[in-house]
């Protein structure tokens, strides 16, 4: 079936348009107008990316992080980074990037985030458009920061979780209010702030935002930028599910490539 099909249907529920100012987004690598018979869904393409795509013949790639963030000056093979490409090119694999406007539209990562976290009656955090915006806000169940971070640590899994406060008196604080933002969000915790938010959750906290949220009387969790990989099942989801209503001749794969790069010891 022609890749343009998929995409048509991903950009009918997902438009390259809600995407924020300079970001990288749709088709990067390769052309759409070619039959395909294997999608698959990634977070990041790396080296693992690519040779668990050629191993398992895929077509399309649809990722969230875009392979091509910073100008290319050359592609020449030694460079590791340049080799990823030429792989993808000399397998005719096409890359579409769905970066911040997954975040953005209704019902995508972070609305995805939200549910898995118990958190109701969202806004967004930040207003990027009519009627969207980027990350969001809302309330939960009362509990404390320390039945919060717990909460968030199993829910995505982790091995660790980074949690922002200074007292030992804060982890028995009361929660009811908290905002999201999937990825590097702490740009925005001052919108998190003005939209009364008791705990901001968001990945790459620096070292020294932290200490102005804290100043500015706002615990946050940092789970790492990884749990972003929701967007692998989500997605594929999605696409299977229109497979059976439109009646794709597809096989979509999720990917099983870890490309998380930090461990905890």
């Amino acid at each position: 079936m022609p890749a343009s099909e998929v995409i048509n249907a991903y950009e009918a529920f997902c438009p390259q348009e809600f995407s924020m100012e300079g970001d990288s987004r749709g088709l990067q690598i390769g052309t759409l107008d070619k039959d395909i018979q294997r999608v698959m869904v990634a977070l990041d393409i790396r080296e693992e990316t690519v040779a668990e795509a050629i191993e398992k013949g895929v077509d399309l790639i649809i990722v969230k992080h875009a392979p091509i963030f910073r100008p290319i000056k050359d592609l020449v093979a030694s460079r590791p980074q340049n080799q990823i490409y030429i792989d993808l090119i000399k397998h005719d694999i096409a890359v579409y990037v769905s970066h911040t406007n997954i975040d953005i539209v209704d019902n995508g990562l972070n609305d995805w985030f939200c549910q898995m976290l118990g958190i109701d009656e969202t806004t967004y955090l930040q207003e990027t458009g009519p009627e969207c915006g980027i990350g969001r806000i809302g309330n939960i169940q009362p509990q404390t920061f320390w039945d919060l971070a717990q909460r968030v640590k199993q829910v995505f899994g982790l091995d660790s979780l980074r949690m922002v406060h200074y007292q030992e008196r804060d982890l028995q604080k009361p929660i009811s209010r908290v905002a999201i933002c999937g990825g590097s969000g702490q740009s925005f915790y001052k919108d998190a702030l003005a939209k009364g938010a008791d705990v901001y959750i968001t990945g790459d906290i620096y070292y020294h935002t932290a200490q102005d949220m804290l100043s500015d009387g706002l615990l946050a969790l940092d789970p790492g930028h990884y749990i972003e990989v929701l967007f692998v099942e989500k997605i594929a989801a999605l696409l299977t599910q229109w497979k059976e209503e439109k009646g794709w001749e597809l096989e979509i794969l999720p990917s099983q490539a870890s490309t998380n790069p930090f461990h905890h010891i």
